[in-house]
């Protein structure tokens, strides 16, 4: 059995542009949407995740330097690390339990479409790590693999339940139909998220403030379009990272073209995945009626390209490093993870219909509970780094992720299994 991790970890490491069709191929088989067709469309949106991954890619390039270069212009200096993501991945694909999740968490998600406990049909393969983090933690801290297991399938099931109750806020508002987002660091954030917008939606005065893009474009006119709300962002964040005139120039035009780029890239895939989506509910409507529905689970990346998303998290930067230094009771430096704030907000921005400003006063207290999170896990999170070999920062001595460690799902769950241990 130990061989099967390099063999888990070698067909993961193809990544969505090539594991997504494969499935999406494989859906299309199995309901009965022709070889051709299926094939047609598992290329279409494997196009469309290239597209996604080169936009992602540019946005990451030019927010991760600009974030970390904020952090060393104001000389910020606490004691933990925030990784990001990539090394918590790593760490959750080094456990021993790795290799079971993944086949498991598959069989996990098919028992519960056919029981009718779930409607996503979770194909977003490579973002089963964040199940197996959960494990993993629990693992390190019970030496159970019985428990891990146990511990991954519950965060699975949470994840895809909040799936379910999110797909309409997807579908309605950033036109996504019959798509739900399964991704375990964007679900964590809904349950807290999609509440305080109900709530900051009822406080007089802020309740009135209409900020989402279509609001902000009627009242600037060509200026409030998402291609210079994205250069407008930009170059203030390269100022508050104390670029020069150029570098600044050059941030404000890659988030410039971010908010054009990607939704149109969304659209391609959704070209791909409509045909599929359809059939599974027509064949699903055969079975179990007519009220019988299924969504397709992709990755939160399908989401982050829509300007009030992109806006929210760009205005989110440098609060969540201000934040870092102001909070009581923080130890964790943001790094890593400060790229990856467009995935943490998706489902509060669609919960508040666009509003930038609802959206960031809700991102404002989820971070700050992250931040938190992930400074109580950080002495767990830098042992799991030691049985995994990772190589830690220079000069750090302790490591956490926002994404993960603070994530508020896995926190809750490690903390349950700790209670019984």
């Amino acid at each position: 059995m130990e061989n099967l991790v390099p063999m888990f970890q070698a067909f993961l490491g193809l990544g969505p542009t090539v594991i997504l069709p494969v499935f999406i191929f494989i859906i299309g088989l199995i309901f009965r949407c022709g070889p051709a067709k299926s094939f047609h469309s598992g290329l279409t949106i494997g196009v469309g995740f290239v597209g996604i991954n080169l936009v992602v890619a540019l946005l990451c390039d030019n927010l991760g330097p600009a974030a970390q270069a904020m952090i060393k212009n104001f000389g910020i200096q606490l004691n933990a690390i925030d990784i990001g993501w990539p090394g918590s991945a790593s760490m959750a694909w080094a456990s021993p339990i790795a290799a079971f999740v993944l086949p498991l968490a598959l069989v996990v998600n098919i028992i519960m479409l056919f029981t009718k406990t779930t409607k996503t049909m979770d194909v977003d393969i490579w973002n089963y790590w964040h199940f197996t983090f959960c494990g993993a933690c629990v693992y390190a801290l019970t030496g159970s693999f019985w428990q891990a297991i146990v511990a991954a399938i519950i965060f699975e099931i949470v994840v895809l339940k909040i799936a379910d109750w999110t797909a309409p806020y997807m579908e309605k508002y950033f036109d996504l139909p019959g798509v739900s987002v399964p991704t375990g660091s964007t679900c964590s954030y809904a349950p807290l998220g999609i509440p305080l917008i109900w709530l900051i939606q009822k406080i007089p005065v802020i309740k009135n403030l209409k900020a989402d893009p279509d609001s902000i474009q009627k009242r600037f006119g060509i200026f409030g379009e998402p291609i210079f709300m994205g250069l407008f962002l930009g170059a203030v964040l390269g100022v508050l990272a104390g670029y020069n005139a150029g570098e600044v120039a050059k941030v404000g035009m890659a988030m410039a073209g971010v908010m054009v780029l990607m939704p149109r890239m969304v659209k391609l895939l959704m070209e791909g995945l409509i045909p599929i989506s359809e059939a599974a509910r027509n064949v699903l409507q055969k079975r179990f009626g007519e009220n019988a529905n299924i969504y397709i689970g992709l990755d939160a990346a399908v989401t982050t390209g829509h300007p009030a998303v992109i806006a929210t998290a760009l205005i989110l930067v440098p609060i969540t490093i201000l934040l870092a230094v102001i909070l009581p009771g923080n130890n964790v430096l943001p790094f890593g993870d400060l790229a990856t704030i467009p995935f943490i907000v998706a489902m509060i921005v669609a919960a508040a219909r666009g509003n930038i400003v609802h959206s960031v006063l809700a991102g404002i207290v989820v971070i700050s509970l992250s931040l938190l999170m992930s400074t109580a896990m950080a002495e767990f999170q830098t042992t799991m780094g030691v049985i995994a070999n990772f190589k830690m920062p220079e000069g750090s001595t302790l490591i956490s992720s926002i994404d993960q460690a603070g994530n508020l799902i896995n926190f809750i769950i490690f903390k349950a299994f700790a209670l019984f241990n």
